[in-house]
């Protein structure tokens, strides 16, 4: 004996862009505090080494100061991509960043003519 279960038809998935973006703006609010939070300690860590504060009791891969202000960058970017998706903008890595190497916006190597005395450009 075959059952044959029918359910009724429900709405169609309707895919919409841009539908997370309050959320992006609340994650991008909330990686705010947590960039601070680690370039605080990295820069803890650096003056410990220096002699300049105290002790230092993170252990582990943790202990270098590099990983701390480098998690503190990424933590930063990432606040200001998801913020500015979160206002209406392209989620996309801040222009400081056009540099690294994959980005469509390559450098030329030429230089800008300067102005000449004068000219009003």
């Amino acid at each position: 004996m075959i059952l044959k279960i029918r359910f009724p038809q429900g709405r169609p998935l309707q895919h919409r862009r841009d539908t997370n973006r309050e959320v992006s703006a609340a994650f991008g609010a909330l990686l705010v505090p947590a960039s601070l939070m680690a370039y605080s300690l990295g820069f803890w860590r650096l003056a410990s080494d220096l002699g300049l504060a105290g002790q230092f009791d993170i252990t582990g891969i943790f202990s270098h100061w590099q990983v701390w202000i480098g998690l503190g960058v990424i933590l930063h970017t990432s606040s200001i991509m998801l913020s500015r998706h979160g206002r209406g903008g392209g989620l996309e890595l801040p222009h400081v960043f056009a540099a690294l190497p994959g980005r469509h916006e390559q450098d030329t190597g030429e230089l800008e003519p300067l102005p000449t005395p004068g000219s009003k450009s």
